[in-house]
């Protein structure tokens, strides 16, 4: 049905309606005497003009009555009494008296008439169009976790018919709605009879429809979903519901960030923006998986100018390509070059003369960098001292470090490098105008090189899934989280920190395996898990402080913060010829400066 036959049938529709109504009314009052004079046939007139215009302007016939809710019932409403008000007020300025009892009834018989018809109407499209999927193959009975304003939402969504999901049942903790209809759909109970719901209705599909729970809560209960139906999807966050985003399509399978259970973080927004907002800011490494997060989120509090510096002419045009779609106040420029280049770094920030740099460049990959020593030396520690030197001839406000758990008491050369980068970092902060700090924190979900893609991928070949050792643990966050709480550690900074990022409870790696296993649809005896022992460089269990560092302030829920006493001076002089040196050599001089580190003498305190 085009528009204009829609819009020229509910015209000729509602006139029909409209004069029955206003007609049978009189007939009603009068059953002897149904003459229909002037004042009947004026007002005919007036409240059929009426209604139409009223139509038009509440946009009713614009409206799909199929999807017809309380508000266009309400709009309806409106319709008619106002109509029949005009009507009453224009017999009182022509005919100088009204027709009350009429005019009563005319309202009722408009009322039902004209909500009837389109209820009716509503009915009988909902009715064909569940006919159309009514075969148990096509839909799929359909369990809802919370009978909340997301859940009633999603059970509405669900039943327009255009979905392969049958909602059937609710399950809510809350007492009050045991045994209540949302929807026509049964409330039986809580979520602790969640298996035998499962099994009565023959559930084959869940949707966790809670957006306040988090943490061990939602993990409890996407676990125990998972248990007893392969299909479990999860609604998007909360704010998606609160500005009326909610269909279908956004529901999302359960991840593997779901089941790591981290909680939401919670910005300082006034503090960041006071840091960013109107400056330019570098990122390093931009195209990476931190630094192109970070970038993600930086441009939220409109720096005046955003550079992107990476190697990698592809990674860098990927992000520029998704920046420029939500950029408003921000000037993106990029710089294809290496941190390792000197002479280009140091132009590169004179041209520029940013206000903030996020340093995340760097090698990461613990196994290749035990093979490629060189590179992991020429990047990470006299790539990082070049952005520092360079950062502190044009007076940069404030420089950040992106470190690891794995500089911590380094057993690895990538954990060496970095660890020797947090040094110069404090040695720079001694004598320099600019605030040098760092933020270390543990693993990332799905970040280039980690293990997350890699077991995603051996899943889908069908196994095995390897795993280095049954009790190796690494502490994991989400890369928005990381990315967030760099940048909110960095508007703490007053130069010399070092930021520990809170990463929770450490992750057996075998634990991490099992549930990707099971939310990829298998079991742990389909798809086999192997060992294979513990690679170069590899710890079993990872940390986040030395000893000498506990001694720390909680700046923020999530961060740590300390000063470090320990620095490392003349890195360039020490490093510069270190190819002359074989790689067992390089590798023995690396532990000779970690273990000849030098103390500052005047020791700052922490100051947030």
């Amino acid at each position: 049905m085009n528009y204009k036959f829609r819009m020229v049938s509910l015209l000729i529709i509602d006139s029909i309606v409209v004069l029955i109504s206003i007609f049978l009314a009189h007939f009603f009052l009068n059953p002897f005497n149904p003459t229909i004079d002037w004042m009947l046939g004026l007002s005919s007139i007036i409240l059929l003009i009426s209604h139409h215009i009223l139509c038009l302007h509440f946009h009713l016939y614009q409206r799909i009555w199929k999807y017809a809710n309380i508000d266009e019932l309400m709009s309806l409403c409106k319709v008619i009494v106002l109509s029949v008000l005009i009507t009453a007020v224009s017999q009182l300025i022509i005919f100088k008296t009204m027709y009350e009892r009429g005019l009563f009834l005319t309202l009722i018989l408009h009322l039902v008439f004209l909500c009837g018809i389109r209820m009716f109407w509503r009915h009988l499209q909902l009715r064909r169009d569940k006919t159309v999927l009514t075969s148990p193959l096509k839909r799929k009975a359909t369990l809802i976790l919370g009978a909340g304003g997301s859940g009633r939402s999603i059970s509405l969504e669900l039943q327009k018919g255009d979905s392969i999901l049958n909602p059937v049942v609710f399950l809510d903790d809350n007492p009050k709605l045991k045994n209540l209809e949302i929807n026509g759909i049964p409330v039986v109970g809580g979520l602790k009879e969640l298996d035998s719901v499962v099994e009565h209705y023959n559930i084959k599909h869940i949707i966790i429809a809670i957006p306040s729970l988090k943490g061990e809560q939602l993990k409890g209960i996407i676990k125990k979903s998972k248990r007893v139906c392969e299909n479990v999807q999860i609604i998007p966050k909360y704010r998606e519901f609160a500005t009326g985003k909610i269909n279908y399509s956004k529901f999302r399978n359960v991840s593997i960030e779901d089941l790591l259970g981290r909680e939401a973080v919670l910005l300082d927004n006034n503090s960041i923006s006071q840091k960013i907002k109107g400056k330019k800011v570098l990122v390093t490494g931009a195209g990476g998986s931190i630094g192109s997060e970070l970038c993600r989120q930086i441009i939220k509090y409109e720096p005046s100018e955003l550079i992107l510096l990476d190697h990698s002419e592809f990674n860098i045009y990927q992000i520029l390509r998704e920046l420029q779609k939500v950029k408003k106040y921000t000037k993106l420029k990029s710089e294809i070059l290496s941190v390792e280049n000197r002479e280009r770094v140091q132009k590169m920030m004179e041209n520029h003369k940013p206000n903030i740099i996020f340093h995340a460049a760097a090698y990461k990959h613990v196994p290749l960098m035990e093979e490629n020593i060189y590179s992991a030396v020429a990047t990470n520690i006299l790539g990082t001292k070049n952005v520092i030197d360079a950062a502190d001839k044009v007076n940069v406000n404030s420089f950040v470090l992106i470190s690891t758990d794995k500089a911590v008491s380094p057993s690895c050369i990538m954990g060496m490098t970095k660890r020797i980068a947090e040094l110069i970092v404090n040695e720079k902060n001694n004598h320099s105008s600019t605030k040098y700090s760092s933020v270390r924190f543990g693993n990332v979900l799905g970040s280039s090189g980690s293990v997350v893609p890699l077991f995603k991928e051996q899943i889908n070949n069908g196994g095995p899934v390897t795993v280095t050792h049954p009790e190796m643990t690494r502490y994991f966050m989400t890369i928005p989280e990381a990315a967030q709480l760099v940048i909110q550690a960095a508007s703490f900074s007053k130069g010399g920190e070092t930021f520990v990022l809170d990463m929770g409870q450490p992750v057996k790696i075998v634990d991490l395996a099992k549930q990707l296993i099971n939310l990829s649809g298998f079991s742990e005896d389909e798809i086999e898990i192997t060992y294979t022992g513990i690679r170069e460089g590899e710890k079993i269990h990872e940390e986040l402080f030395y000893e000498f560092e506990e001694r720390y302030s909680k700046v923020h829920p999530k961060i740590n913060a300390f000063t470090n006493e320990q620095y490392i001076s003349d890195i360039r002089e020490k490093l510069q010829d270190n190819l002359r040196y074989s790689e067992e050599e390089l590798e023995q001089l690396l532990q000779t400066i970690l273990n000849n580190v030098e103390l500052k003498k005047l020791v700052k305190e922490v100051s947030i």
